[in-house]
């Protein structure tokens, strides 16, 4: 099949490359001639593993191609998908303007009948938007072509958005006619061959699907950290807790470790936008604000731990920092705890060194160059003259460190844990003052 995908994101590029992947042509559509530029020689924009080469391959092969034209792409293809940002509001809504003038870009250069889909994550309702935007500039333009609007949100999680698409737990599509399931199934055809992987319903609901399902695991998360706060009160173990709770199938494993909040471009801008949703609607959702206030409270937790060690007064204290990303395997740093972390340092006048393996050229782009931060080539190199290390990131190779070296670097052998990777009794017995999140803190203060 031959597939336009306006935006070159995250969500454009891994779709647009997994499509050409399996055989479908693809054009992928950005207004920025740089970036267009850019990802033809082969730079690609953000880290994911294993896009890279799937992209770079698909380029030559000839079956992935990227352009500014946008009537040419339209023109192209039956299947026009929008998949550009919809960032959040000043109230947390999400801004559909990105989305609308595509809507229009996209009625204003079909000349035969397309079938248009959301890919990009929309509030309820965005597909009537979409529809009237293109009704009303075809109106505007004396054209009466045919068109179907389709809702088919992504399930992508960071660090793993290539597997996910290649290999699906289900693929959702919002349709209000069975003309087009056809096309649509035969798009999935190729990711389909094992089970049954496609669940057709309604727009409306196809839309809620994707908001429903990250502000449920959302609500895992802040669970999780609610239930680690109170275990520090109540001298329970969450690690204990959460192993106990995770055998029963019903709850499972997944997404219940306890943690300092979780960031990126999902759960946070979800669950505000969800919260919109439901105000305009009139209805109050306590649950979700419960999500985000607890995780807003979560992100500051390393720092009330540091200053239960150091005291209220960590000024010209230098912090080694492990992990900037807010999770392994991508350098997105959207909402990232390691921010919050960063920003009250400096704010009572720390310093932080810091390492993550993918995140520093985008940690230097948001922050720029300043005294109070230094960002160096290895974790080792973190430590030199820190005081204290902090970990915010739960990249594999921070799991098994030199503890022996950690300490002769470190001027107090203290270490602030926000993803619980190390064992309390064994850092105790290697003689540090361990801060993990829900697993009992040491309450010796710098001496």
């Amino acid at each position: 099949m031959k597939v336009t995908i306006f935006g070159t994101g995250y969500v454009g590029l891994v779709t647009g490359a997994c499509l050409a992947e399996v055989g479908h042509q693809v054009v992928c559509v950005d207004i920025d001639q740089t970036k267009i530029d850019q990802i033809q020689s082969g730079q690609i924009p953000i880290y994911e593993p294993g896009l890279e080469s799937l992209v770079l391959e698909n380029l030559e092969a000839g079956n992935l191609s990227f352009t500014t034209d946008a009537e040419a792409a339209v023109e192209a293809s039956r299947v026009i998908m929008i998949a550009v940002g919809t960032p959040p509001n000043e109230d947390g809504s999400a801004d559909l303007q990105h989305v609308l003038a595509v809507a229009k870009t996209v009625a204003g250069a079909m000349n035969n009948e397309k079938i248009i889909v959301m890919k990009s994550t929309v509030p309820v309702g965005t597909a009537d938007k979409v529809k009237t935007a293109v009704a009303a500039t075809q109106a505007e333009l004396g054209k009466t072509v045919a068109f179907h609007v389709a809702s088919n949100p992504e399930f992508l999680k960071e660090g793993a958005a290539v597997g996910d698409f290649m290999k699906p737990d289900r693929v959702v599509i919002g349709i209000e006619d069975d003309e087009i399931k056809g096309d649509l199934l035969e798009l999935y055809q190729p990711f389909n061959r094992n089970h049954e992987r496609v669940i057709f319903m309604d727009i409306r609901s196809a839309e809620l699907t994707k908001y429903a399902a990250n502000c449920m695991l959302a609500a895992k998360i802040s669970f999780m950290n609610e239930m680690a706060h109170l275990s520090e009160q109540l001298g329970a173990d969450i690690e204990m807790v959460r192993q106990g709770i995770g055998s029963d199938q019903r709850i499972g494993y997944h997404f219940i470790y306890p943690g300092c909040g979780y960031g990126g471009s999902c759960f946070p801008k979800d669950v505000q936008a969800l919260i919109r949703t439901a105000d305009q609607a009139g209805h109050d959702s306590p649950l979700l604000r419960s999500i985000e206030a607890v995780n807003n409270r979560q992100k500051t937790r390393l720092f009330d731990y540091i200053q239960d060690y150091f005291g209220s007064d960590v000024k010209g204290k230098t912090f080694a920092l492990w992990g900037l990303a807010f999770k392994p395997k991508t350098d997105d740093m959207r909402e990232a705890p390691s921010r919050v972390l960063m920003e009250a340092l400096w704010a009572a006048g720390a310093k932080v060194q810091a390492f993550d393996p993918e995140a520093m050229n985008e940690t230097q782009r948001i922050y720029g160059h300043q005294d109070d931060l230094l960002l160096v080539g290895t974790k080792e190199a973190a430590l030199r003259n820190a005081d204290a290390l902090v970990i915010c990131t739960e990249w594999r190779n921070f799991r098994a460190p030199d503890f022996d070296e950690i300490k002769q670097a470190l001027s107090k052998p203290v270490i602030f844990d926000g993803r619980n990777l190390f064992e309390p009794d064994r850092m105790e017995a290697k003689g540090f003052s361990y801060y993990a999140i829900g697993r009992g803190k040491s309450v010796q203060q710098a001496g």
